[in-house]
């Protein structure tokens, strides 16, 4: 995640998403270089335009921030959701998320 976020650095200072400059801002965090992340990622942002990739990304968080507001300021109730009763019924409920 580490190289995901310093291509977001380098890209909002206006700098070139590249190799070197990845691997100058991972390891000025303090973590180590993996240099196959860093070729693999920056191959992979290549064909990728970085702004449009970060304007549709909050999309779904921001449509979300109303409801979290509504829901922190209305009180608290006491309501207790029945648990899975075995992993077969927790696998039902995730496949019904996904498709």
């Amino acid at each position: 995640m580490e190289y995901v976020y310093a291509a977001l650095l380098l890209h909002k200072l206006g700098k070139e998403v590249n190799e070197a400059n990845l691997s100058s801002v991972v390891k000025s965090s303090g973590a180590e270089v993996n240099e196959a992340q860093v070729k693999s990622l920056v191959a992979a942002l290549a064909d990728v335009n970085i702004d449009e990739a970060v304007k549709a990304a909050p999309v779904a968080t921001a449509a979300a921030a109303p409801a979290a507001a509504a829901a922190a300021d209305a009180p608290a109730k006491e309501e207790k959701k029945e648990e899975p009763k075995n992993e077969e019924a927790a696998m039902e409920g995730l496949s019904s998320l996904f498709g």
